[in-house]
């Protein structure tokens, strides 16, 4: 996955890979406001009990607008209805890579994964979504 990171930003350039970034963050970022405002069914419970499906709907539709509005400018070889596509692939990816760090966190008995960004889940928490997406992102980019 790392290395998924670094060939995106040699093969699309540094657009590509922010889009790939901000994609994932902004689709974090709106699970979370989502998820606190109108979550009442509980995504998976035993893994993170504060992910809601209502969250996940909202990282979907924010996640995947920034794909295809962002998108526009730095893939537009890329075709709008494949950007979002690959919108809602990478807002999928990015909650399943949440749910195993989440799941990995809990098999170990710990809160977070260090203690390098304190009230963040740790660093982990910051990067386990692009782990899961990222090659599969690069994957599309490499037949586009």
């Amino acid at each position: 996955p790392v290395g998924a990171l670094a060939a995106i930003r040699e093969s699309r350039g540094p657009q590509a890979l922010f889009l790939l970034m901000i994609t994932v963050i902004t689709s974090d970022s709106a699970q979370y406001f989502t998820g606190r405002a109108f979550g009442k069914r509980k995504l998976a419970e035993r893994v993170s009990p504060k992910k809601t499906v209502e969250g996940a709907y909202g990282g979907f539709v924010f996640g995947t607008l920034v794909m295809v509005g962002l998108g526009a400018y730095w893939l537009p070889s890329v075709p709008v209805w494949l950007r979002a596509l690959l919108g809602v692939t990478v807002v999928a990816l990015g909650i399943v890579g949440d749910l195993f760090e989440s799941m990995l966190k809990r098999s170990a008995g710990v809160k977070d994964s260090s203690s390098l960004i304190p009230g963040h889940g740790g660093v982990l928490d910051r990067i386990d979504a692009l782990l899961f997406a990222a090659p599969v992102y690069f994957i599309v980019l490499t037949h586009v």
